[in-house]
């Protein structure tokens, strides 16, 4: 270790004390834009998870750095575009299991940088940042692993739970066992409760010390199951479909409660710093996942594939009931992490500290294969094309009098398009190809 990375490290660890605060990392996984109560769905109650809404900061313009499960968590746990190392594209099956398919080890995620400082470490769910043992959560940063590394996995043997699973269901288990640290284990209890349990344990026993909790739930990602319990609570919903989703995400939102209960009943509400945000917008058939009002779903730049619920709670230092309108990206989260607790924030990270809340517009770039986006301020340019489409022009829009992203302003306006669209060629001069 060279002279100023030892300064480094050693600044680091000075900076944490009894006192720092403790993190909470909460990320739904395939959660529509619109599917929260305090996101205006009025159909499935989801009062824990608004609490947070209620105690503290709601985004309504917050985004993630990709429309996928596994490039949105790379740019999440390190405060960089994953355009910048190449972890720009999706992993599922066996590409998976491929040696080089992870989060490139040249990164450093947030989780090791709240480590160096002494915080304890825990990441408890769905990892999808490389299923090797050179990418596993205990390489990365965290103390303590439970749950699985791929893309997904069944929430309960059959017939314990109710499903409405396609046909086509992916094999999610194969090769993909739920761990505990390295060693496979057999989960009896429905997933979803399972990482709550999990969670409130590791509080438990870290409560005297601060620490870093990130779980990353794989609800309401496919497949399609819930517990009877659960269906019980929605019998007036009479699409078999929508009802299992309906259950699913009220587990979700228990287990949210479950973890806030505990920091309550630890006195530690107040020195907690609670975020909870969803990976990407939802496959709206698939799981019937509303990104209402906006246009397009998961694996699309338009704005319902981005642009998803943004919690953030702190007592004390965020405002409560607030509703924030300034753009805000999932980037942000590590360099806000690092300023609550007192830590040197890098140079390189692109995200910016929401302590205080921003309100100066900066240019959001999103690439994913040939699909690109940038938005800056009230307007947004997006080219939603597939692989092995031809180039498609760039279209317009102005989110603020235009959300659902319906008019497209690129003719009447060539020379804002021109603008966004030289930002992004200059943005992307920046990023390199993907890895895989």
């Amino acid at each position: 270790m060279t002279r100023r990375a030892f300064l480094a490290t050693l600044s680091a660890v000075a900076a944490a004390s009894p006192n720092s605060p403790n993190i909470v990392l909460l990320l739904a996984d395939d959660l529509g834009y619109g599917e929260l109560g305090c996101q205006g769905n009025p159909q499935i109650p989801t009062p824990h998870i608004d609490s947070i809404a209620q105690s503290g900061v709601r985004f309504t313009n917050g985004y993630v750095s990709a429309p996928y499960c596994c490039p949105s968590r790379a740019g999440l746990i390190t405060g960089r575009y994953q355009t910048r190392f190449g972890h720009e594209l999706n992993a599922t099956g066996k590409l998976n299991l491929a040696p080089h398919v992870g989060l490139p080890l040249t990164e450093t995620t947030l989780a090791s940088r709240l480590q160096s400082a002494g915080y304890r470490t825990a990441a408890i769910g769905k990892w999808h940042l490389g299923a090797t043992e050179k990418f596993h959560p205990l390489n990365r940063g965290f103390h303590e692993f439970f749950g699985f590394l791929h893309e997904g996995h069944y929430y309960a043997p059959q017939p314990a739970v109710a499903n409405h699973l396609r046909p086509n269901e992916p094999p999610y288990d194969d090769a993909n066992p739920l761990l505990r640290n390295r060693q496979p284990v057999d989960e009896p209890e429905y997933f979803t409760r399972a990482l709550a349990r999990e969670a409130v344990a590791f509080i438990d026993r870290n409560r005297k010390k601060p620490f870093f909790l990130y779980v990353p739930f794989n609800a309401v990602h496919s497949p399609m199951q819930a517990t009877h319990q659960d269906m019980d609570r929605f019998a007036h919903i009479t699409d078999p479909h929508r009802r299992i989703f309906a259950a699913m995400l009220a587990s979700l939102d228990d287990a949210v409660g479950a973890i806030l209960k505990k920091l309550q009943s630890e006195n530690l509400t107040k020195n907690t710093l609670v975020i909870f945000l969803s990976d990407n917008g939802g496959p709206v058939a698939e799981l019937t996942s509303s990104n209402a009002p906006l246009r397009g779903q998961k694996g699309q730049l338009y704005e319902g594939g981005i642009r998803i619920p943004f919690l953030m709670q702190w007592p004390g230092h965020l405002p409560a009931a607030r509703t924030h309108h300034a753009p805000v990206i999932s980037l942000d989260l590590a360099p806000t992490i690092l300023a609550a607790a007192k830590i040197n924030i890098p140079k390189n990270l692109d995200g910016q500290n929401l302590l205080p809340l921003p309100t100066q517009p900066r240019p959001l770039f999103w690439r994913y294969n040939k699909s690109q986006a940038l938005r800056l301020g009230d307007w947004k340019i997006v080219r939603q094309q597939g692989p092995r489409e031809p180039d498609k022009p760039w279209q317009l829009f102005n989110l603020t009098q235009d959300i659902r992203e319906s008019n497209d302003l690129a003719p009447a306006d060539p020379a804002k398009l021109k603008e966004l669209a030289t930002l992004w060629e200059t943005m992307n001069a920046q990023m390199v190809p993907p890895l895989w």
